[in-house]
C-alpha cells in the first residue's frame, strides 16, 4: 500500500534520495507479419500511435488499447522471441462480457466468458479448472475470456472491479471521478478553515493522486496538506 512516505517522494532505508515515478508504458510482442498484425489491431479499434520504418530494416508499430496507460509495439529487428510467445496479456475490464461483444461486433473471435475453479486455470486453455460464465456475484479479479491475434499471441480479459486494498482506484469514470471529486471536496472543506492561503486545485490535485495509489481518504487528506503547505514553505 502507498505510504505518506511514498507519496512524498521519501523512499524508507534511501536518505536523501529521490524516488523516480517509472511508468511501465510499453510492451513488445513477437509477429511474424507486421502489415497482418497491424490489420489486426486496428480492427480491434485500438488507438494507433506510430509505424516508423528504416532503411536498416528496422520497423516499429505501436497501438494503445482504449483507456489503457500502456501501449503495444511490434515490428521487425525489435525481438528476438518467437512469433505468438506472449501469452496472457491482461487487459483489465469492468465488464468482460460488454469486451467480448464489442470484439465479436469487430469480426474478432474471443473465447466464452469463463471463471476458474483451480488456480492458473486462466493461463491454460486445456484446464479442467475453466467454468463456463462469470464468477458467482461477479466476484472481481475471477471472470476471464481470452483472443488470439494472427501469430497466437494471447490476450486475457480480466474482470475488476473493486481492487484489493492498496492497489488504488479502479474504472475511473466520469461517476467515479464525480464521487471522487465530492470525496475531496469535503475533506477540503475541512481543511480549508484553518488552511494558509493557497488555491483549491492544488489541494484537490493532490488528494486525487494519493486517492489513486491506495491511500485512505484520511492519508491523502493529510497528503494534500503536507503538499500545498510545503509548497508554500519551499
Amino acid at each position: 500500500m502507498a505510504t505518506l512516505r511514498a507519496i512524498h517522494d521519501e523512499p524508507a532505508g534511501a536518505p536523501g534520495a529521490k524516488r523516480v515515478d517509472m511508468k511501465f508504458e510499453v510492451v513488445v510482442i513477437p509477429v511474424a507479419d507486421v502489415d497482418r498484425a497491424k490489420a489486426f489491431y486496428t480492427k480491434l479499434g485500438w488507438r494507433f500511435d506510430a509505424d516508423f520504418a528504416f532503411e536498416n530494416g528496422f520497423r516499429i508499430v505501436q497501438f494503445t488499447p482504449p483507456g489503457s496507460g500502456c501501449s503495444l509495439q511490434f515490428g521487425t529487428k525489435m525481438t528476438t522471441a518467437a512469433p505468438g510467445s506472449a501469452q496472457g496479456l491482461y487487459l483489465i475490464v469492468s465488464d468482460v462480457e460488454a469486451a467480448r461483444q464489442e470484439l465479436i461486433a469487430r469480426g474478432v473471435e474471443v473465447s466464452e466468458e469463463f471463471h476458474t475453479s483451480k488456480p492458473g486455470a486462466q493461463f491454460r486453455p486445456e484446464s479442467t479448472g475453466r467454468v463456463s460464465g462469470p464468477a458467482p456475484d461477479h466476484r472481481s479479479y475471477f471472470s476471464f475470456a481470452t483472443f488470439n491475434d494472427p501469430d497466437g499471441n494471447t490476450w486475457l480479459f480480466q474482470e475488476i472491479t473493486t481492487r484489493l486494498p492498496g492497489r488504488g482506484l479502479s474504472n475511473l469514470n466520469v461517476a467515479t471521478l464525480t464521487e471522487l471529486l465530492r470525496e475531496a471536496e469535503q475533506h477540503h472543506g475541512e481543511y480549508e478553515p484553518t488552511a494558509p492561503k493557497h488555491h483549491w486545485s492544488g489541494w484537490y490535485a493532490a488528494y486525487i493522486v494519493a486517492r489513486q495509489d491506495g491511500t485512505t481518504p484520511e492519508e491523502a487528506a493529510k497528503a494534500a496538506k503536507l503538499r500545498i503547505e510545503g509548497a508554500l514553505a519551499a
